[in-house]
């Protein structure tokens, strides 16, 4: 099983949406949660091609994107052999 890590803010629709696609999968995965820790979104940064936005999604340290990027990826059914 990959390894998936997923940045967010508490209430961000974009990330609850990610998140409930992941959770639909059933894919595990590990959540940080940026809000109001600049460090952190800091280092989501660094890791995203400087993007800023929640959620940043990585699929063992492949930077995925956000919330969009996540559900093109499911539309166009490549999301599934990331996840396996």
């Amino acid at each position: 099983m990959p390894s998936v890590e997923i940045y967010t803010w508490q209430t961000c629709p974009f990330c609850i949406r990610a998140k409930q696609l992941l959770d639909r999968k059933g894919v595990s995965y590990s959540e940080f949660s940026v809000d109001g820790d600049e460090p952190a979104r800091d280092a989501m940064a660094a890791r995203g091609d400087g993007r800023r936005s929640v959620p940043q999604i990585f699929i063992d340290d492949r930077h995925i994107g956000g919330c969009d990027e996540l559900h093109a990826l499911e539309r166009a059914g490549e999301l599934d052999a990331l996840l396996t």
